[in-house]
């Protein structure tokens, strides 16, 4: 039984998917906790979240009433001139959990368009003020969206190649390491005195597309603290990181100096609805207060602040008010810390990194590690007859699990990851 593959197969345009050689989709039916379901009644463990936006589990009942209640009240109004109480409350309670810096809140569609409002902010900021800055500093191997300025800051390969004539020039550093933290400062301090730079944008603590690549707080802080020394603009990219994936509700809360302008997407709905969010400090916000029409911000979008995906969003935030949510959070962080100890000592394993509940496996290949390597068309199939759904960047495999997994659920992960290493091995 594949009828809705075979329907699909007729009209659909997947996402990073070579349409002519890729298989059938497997047409999921409905989802429940951290499962989801196919048209066959095969059960599938969610390990990455659907694309790391679900934090707690799919159907969330409480989630789904707020939304049902939302449909029945109001289900959109143009937010240009007008204003409704689900985007007011998210508002508010969003500036209570983020730094306290933070004052002013701008609704977008998702974790692209959330960055690039980030951008147009940090140019306009400037040209606003009569000051000509017009380079963003972003770190090698980044990805932040496929808009054309998320494209322009994120990593130049073979997914921004075709465009490569239409994107920006940035400034990059290098992501920091225990070997090049001294270098690095040195060079990003020297850098960072040029007078053109208008931002330095960055994905906190883990690059996420680029293989969870992982990296300290007190680099970033210092960083940051250059940014500021310097009146750099500070933007972070919290669309993968924020909602409690590195333990905290946001990853910026490792850090003791703040960005100046956020952005969130992902898990800010809970995984329910596309929505993205841009925050920005005071400071920021009044360099567009003129009498002047030209320094308005002149950017919308035509579902800007849709009130049921600020209702998800709100349902969303009261899930992480119950204290269950973050002791979840914290069995599970202590679960993936025990899955690393065991699949450390395998001899496939290249690296292990672990951050919250975020765990990357790179395995062992002899090739560089690539978003491209082979070993992935191994890994899925591999996973996916074992009823897990995980997707692997190339030969690193990743966890970014619901915080409603359970600890039953995670040790079978595991067992299926130390079977499928040791299938590795046996193949060669």
């Amino acid at each position: 039984m594949k009828d809705l593959s075979l329907r699909d197969s007729k009209v659909i345009w997947h996402p990073y998917t070579q349409m002519k050689t890729a298989k059938d989709p497997i047409a999921i039916q409905r989802g429940e906790g951290a499962y989801l379901f196919d048209e066959n009644g095969n059960k599938y463990i969610d390990a990455i979240s659907s694309w790391w936006v679900n934090t707690h589990g799919h159907a969330h009942p409480h989630i789904a009433e707020k939304v049902a209640v939302q449909l029945n009240k109001l289900e959109h109004v143009i937010f240009a001139g007008f204003t409704h109480e689900p985007a007011v409350e998210l508002a508010e309670r969003l500036l209570k959990i983020l730094p306290q810096n933070q004052k002013r809140v701008f609704y977008s569609d998702n974790g692209s368009t959330a960055v690039e409002v980030a951008l147009k902010m940090a140019f306009q900021y400037w040209s606003n003020k009569g000051i000509k800055r017009n380079k963003i500093v972003s770190f090698n191997n980044a990805y932040h969206g496929d808009t054309f300025g998320a494209m322009s800051i994120s990593e130049r390969s073979i997914f921004t190649s075709p465009f490569s004539n239409y994107l920006f020039d940035v400034l990059k550093v290098e992501i920091p390491t225990q070997e090049n933290e001294l270098e690095l400062i040195g060079n990003f301090s020297e850098l960072i005195e040029r007078e053109d730079i208008a931002a330095f944008i960055f994905e906190p603590l883990v690059q996420g597309a680029a293989g969870m690549l992982m990296y300290s707080a007190d680099i970033l802080d210092q960083m940051i603290k250059i940014c500021r020394d310097n009146e750099i603009l500070i933007i972070a990219d919290e669309v993968f990181t924020g909602f409690g994936r590195t333990g905290k509700m946001f990853a910026s809360d490792h850090l003791r100096n703040k960005a100046d302008i956020f952005c969130l997407s992902k898990g800010l709905t809970g995984g329910t609805m596309p929505l993205g969010v841009t925050t920005a400090t005071e400071d920021v916000y009044e360099a567009f207060l003129s009498d002047d029409t030209n320094k308005t911000f002149f950017h919308g979008h035509s579902f800007t602040a849709n009130p049921v995906a600020c209702s998800a969003a709100l349902a969303s935030l009261d899930i992480f008010d119950r204290v269950e949510t973050w002791d979840n959070i914290k069995r599970i962080c202590e679960k993936l810390i025990e899955m690393k100890e065991v699949l450390s000592s395998s001899p496939r394993v290249k690296e292990i990194r672990l951050t919250g509940t975020i765990l990357a496996i790179e395995i062992q290949t002899g090739d560089e590690t690539s978003y491209f390597n082979e070993l992935r068309n191994f890994l899925f199939p591999f996973f996916i007859s074992k009823g897990i759904i995980l997707r692997p960047l190339g030969n690193i495999i990743y966890l970014v699990p619901p915080y409603c997994i359970s600890n039953s659920d995670l040790d079978y992960i595991c067992d299926a990851i130390k079977s499928c290493l040791t299938q590795l091995d046996f193949n060669e």
